[in-house]
């Protein structure tokens, strides 16, 4: 406890320091709360920019997994408050991800609601189309159904679909969609991406889908074929 003493006032700086950061993630995981206070309430304020840093994205998810409410809950609302900034960082976005799997079930709503309206710009991006991949993987079935209408556009002829497709990035966000989306979307996006394969092949990241789809139209085919095989 004398060495943790010690590191007091020098958090931020053994944080952004390549070796100094691994003592304070240990300090977080093996030292008991009420003697590491002083380390959370060094980041109050900070929350956003230890999140955007390299080292510091890593000491945050450190605390996410071992401290309690209320250290925590104070974390929390400093990144609640710009879900879309660190969605979109290069380092941000893994303290996102982290929430989406690991966080408390409306924990995960909030940020799924703070990012509908923006889904296709964030799937057309590097670092939050991992983010649009996690919201799908972990959101409720109507928070899925919700990012998939969203996806899918107003109409046949203005749908964000096509230029995912195409994108090397939303090429992603589209398999994972079909992978973890209900039946009744499923066939809807197949249905939608049916009219396009053909132009989609002329595409690099095009190709990803079309093998993806194929595999799943023939799927569905011989799915419905052995369900009707036995009518006489």
């Amino acid at each position: 406890s004398l060495i943790v003493s010690e590191l007091n006032g020098s958090v931020m700086k053994c944080i952004r320091d390549q070796n100094g950061n691994h003592v304070i993630q240990k300090c977080i995981e093996c030292v008991p709360q009420d003697r590491i206070q002083f380390i959370v309430s060094s980041f109050l304020g900070q929350v956003v920019a230890l999140s955007s840093h390299p080292y510091g994205c890593r000491v945050i998810q450190r605390v996410l997994e071992h401290c309690d409410d209320p250290n925590t809950q104070v974390v929390m609302d400093e990144i609640m408050n710009s879900v879309c900034t660190l969605a979109q960082d290069q380092y941000g976005n893994y303290v996102i991800q982290h929430v989406l799997q690991h966080g408390k079930l409306h924990e995960r709503s909030a940020i799924i609601s703070k990012l509908s309206g923006h889904i296709v710009i964030m799937s057309l991006q590097k670092f939050a189309s991992n983010v649009v991949e996690k919201c799908m993987t972990y959101g409720s079935l109507e928070e899925r159904q919700l990012l998939v209408k969203e996806i899918l556009g107003p109409n046949d002829e203005n749908e964000p679909l096509q230029e995912l497709m195409k994108d090397p990035f939303g090429n992603y966000v589209v398999q994972k969609v079909l992978e973890t989306c209900d039946e009744q979307s499923r066939e809807l996006i197949l249905s939608r991406i049916k009219v396009h394969l053909a132009a989609l092949k002329r595409y690099t990241y095009g190709k990803h889908i079309v093998s993806r789809v194929e595999k799943l139209v023939t799927s569905g085919e011989k799915h419905i074929a052995s369900s009707t095989s036995y009518r006489s």
